[in-house]
């Protein structure tokens, strides 16, 4: 069994991996770290757990965190976590960290988007990048795991075979993305309460969301050379869910050639779905799953390709992944403990 401990155990991202967790066959979960309710039983802060997790909650730097785990995640907002992972390292263990602070490469870059010292040099360097679909094999070998965020999943996701392969113009990009409410935390917040979101449509983070330099940074690397996107977030009435609709030019406008291209680097994986072209998925149907679906439409009439590309944000955008990560680090089944039938109606 994989002993795993959770520091930021009752955000929403956190209560997504204990409720996945508490159901993986090889995981026990030994600590939950949290807060804002240390010494309280799990399920008093989330009475849907009664009689599955009981388990006391504890101050976040509790050290039997540390010590009774082999896979530390890390839930907790950015600039919490490089300490705690120097810390995790020296002990030898394993991190996934879901927040922001491993994800750029550059120390400069961190600190002018986030506001943050950046994590030590030698911790960034043992990073990688958790994106299984790209980068299964650094994966199985690393220490440090850097959880993608939400949108730039669906993003790098939608775009990886066709620039790898130099089907797209670089140079043109436009990501328009719009996400649920769970996105935005659990911490209590105006502009998320029910009577401001609901039957409203709002842009935010314009034109300098967080994710923008973690898109380009990957994308970049992706291509071969430097790639600057434009990416529009939107907050739409939905608890979770999040669709990016990207645009760019294709360099060609054989449909069957893109569609050959994304079987060809996808039609084997566990948690990719492909749709025929001109059929579109909904964030409905990736609801409480591990899934990013993808569908897309080569426009004729303006020669350019539109791709539809949906994820659940707190599973296959943070928590999900988060545990795929974890099953490659510890060698075990990718989808193991993974949810694949989505919740509907």
């Amino acid at each position: 069994m994989v002993k795993v401990s959770i520091i930021g155990a009752t955000g929403y991202t956190g209560q997504e991996l204990v409720r996945m967790l508490a159901q993986h066959p090889d995981v026990e979960i030994v600590g939950l770290g949290t807060p804002s309710y240390a010494r309280k039983k799990y399920s008093e802060v989330y009475p849907h757990f009664r009689k599955i997790v009981d388990l006391e909650c504890s101050e976040p730097d509790d050290p039997a965190l540390l010590e009774k785990a082999d896979v530390l995640f890390l839930a907790l907002p950015h600039g919490l976590s490089g300490a705690l992972v120097e810390k995790i390292n020296r002990l030898g263990k394993k991190v996934v960290d879901l927040g922001a602070d491993f994800r750029l490469k550059s120390r400069a870059s961190y600190a002018e988007w986030y506001k943050k010292e950046a994590p030590a040099e030698h911790l960034l360097a043992q990073a990688v990048y958790g994106l299984p679909e790209i980068k299964r094999e650094e994966i199985k070998k690393a220490h440090i795991i850097a959880n993608p965020g939400c949108y730039p999943t669906t993003i790098i996701l939608a775009l990886y075979p066709l620039l790898k392969e130099k089907l797209l113009d670089p140079c043109c990009i436009i990501a328009d993305s719009k996400s649920g409410v769970s996105g935005a935390g659990r911490g209590l917040n105006t502009a998320s309460l029910y009577s401001e979101v609901n039957e409203d449509l709002k842009v935010y983070g314009l034109p300098k969301h967080r994710h923008l330099p973690e898109i380009e940074q990957e994308l970049s690397a992706i291509a071969g050379k430097e790639i600057r996107i434009n990416f529009t977030p939107h907050l739409v009435p939905l608890t979770r869910g999040m669709m990016s609709t990207i645009y760019c030019l294709p360099e060609t406008q054989d449909a069957g050639r893109i569609m050959e291209v994304y079987r060809e680097y996808y039609g084997k994986e566990p948690f990719i779905r492909l749709y025929p072209q001109g059929e579109f998925p909904h964030t409905k149907w990736v609801h409480g799953t591990n899934y990013c679906d993808l569908g897309f439409s080569l426009d004729e009439r303006t020669g350019r390709l539109i791709i539809i590309s949906v994820i659940d944000n707190l599973t296959k955008g943070a928590s999900g992944q988060a545990i795929q990560n974890m099953n490659l680090l510890c060698g075990l089944e990718e989808t193991m403990g993974l949810p694949r039938l989505p919740l509907f109606p």
